[in-house]
C-alpha cells in the first residue's frame, strides 16, 4: 500500500544520511520528492534518477535553507516544477559544531543556530502560503534526542533542536485551522555515513545504553515521517515523536 500516492513533499538536506533514507522511502510510498543538496550535485542528482526510476517525479535543488531569500527562491521554483503544489515539507537539514561551552565560538554558536533552526523558520515560511491556499499541508521538523534533554558539549546544537520544538508547536497552534500540521521528528543515535567514521567502540558503547541494543536506520526515521506525512495522522499535530530505541525512556 501507497501512503503518500500523488503527494508532493520537499526534503532539505536529502541526498544523504537521514534526508537520503527519507527521499527513498517517500518514493517507495509515491511521492512525489524535491530535495535540496549543499555541494555533491553528483550524488543528488544519482539519487533524483533512482527515485524517478521509481515511477515518481524527483528532482534535486541545490540551495541553502539558512537564506532567507534562497528558501523563498527554492519554493517558487518548486511550485513551477511540481505543478503548484507542496503537500509536505521536512526539515532535514542540519550542521554540529560541537564544543565545551568554555570553548565554543560565537561564530561556531551563531552558525548552527543558523543551520539549524533559521532554516526551519525560512522554509517554513516559504511553503506556508501554498498551504494556506491549499487549506492542508504537514510540516515534519528534525529534532534530535539531545534538543529534548540536552547533551555535554553540544549547547548550540541542543539549543537549536530544542528551538525547533518550540516553534514547531507554536506553528501547529497557528495553523491548524487551516488543517495544516506541524510536528517533530526526534532522533536518537542513527548509523548513518558520519556514524560510520567514530571509532567502533564508541558505537558500541552507545548501542549498550540503548533498550533496543541497536543504532536506528535512515529507514526507521523515514518510516515516522511517512506517518506523520500521510492521512494515517490527520488529528495528530503539535507533537514530539522519539525515535530512538527507548533511549529516552
Amino acid at each position: 500500500m501507497k501512503l503518500l500516492e500523488g503527494k508532493t513533499a520537499i526534503i532539505t538536506g536529502g541526498s544523504r544520511g537521514i534526508g537520503k533514507g527519507i527521499a527513498q522511502v517517500f518514493a517507495q510510498h509515491g511521492a512525489n520528492v524535491a530535495f535540496t543538496y549543499s555541494s555533491s550535485s553528483a550524488a543528488a542528482e544519482e539519487l533524483a534518477t533512482e527515485l524517478t526510476a521509481l515511477g515518481v517525479k524527483a528532482k534535486a535543488y541545490q540551495s541553502n535553507a539558512a537564506n532567507f531569500q534562497a528558501a523563498q527562491d527554492l519554493v517558487a521554483e518548486i511550485l513551477k516544477d511540481f505543478n503548484g503544489k507542496i503537500d509536505i515539507l521536512i526539515n532535514n537539514a542540519g550542521i554540529t559544531k560541537d564544543n565545551l561551552l568554555m570553548r565554543i565560538s560565537e561564530e561556531d554558536f551563531d552558525t548552527v543556530i543558523e543551520v539549524n533552526l533559521k532554516s526551519v523558520f525560512n522554509m517554513t515560511k516559504a511553503v506556508q502560503r501554498t498551504m494556506l491556499k491549499q487549506r492542508q499541508g504537514s510540516i515534519i521538523n528534525m529534532s534530535s534526542v539531545v534538543g529534548v534533554k540536552g547533551n555535554a558539549g553540544q549547547t548550540n546544537y541542543a539549543a537549536s533542536k530544542a528551538g525547533i520544538i518550540g516553534f514547531s508547536k507554536s506553528v501547529a497552534l497557528e495553523l491548524g485551522s487551516r488543517n495544516i500540521r506541524c510536528n517533530v521528528v526526534a532522533p536518537g543515535f542513527i548509523e548513518t555515513e558520519m556514524t560510520a567514521k567514530l571509532d567502533e567502540k564508541v558505537v558500541e558503547g552507545w548501542r549498550a545504553g540503548i533498550p533496543l541494543k541497536r543504532g536506528g536506520s535512515p529507514e526507521d526515521i523515514a518510516n515516522a515521517c511517512v506517518y506523520l506525512g500521510s492521512d494515517l495522522s490527520t488529528y495528530v499535530t503539535g507533537q514530539v515523536l522519539n525515535v530512538d530505541g527507548g533511549m529516552l525512556t
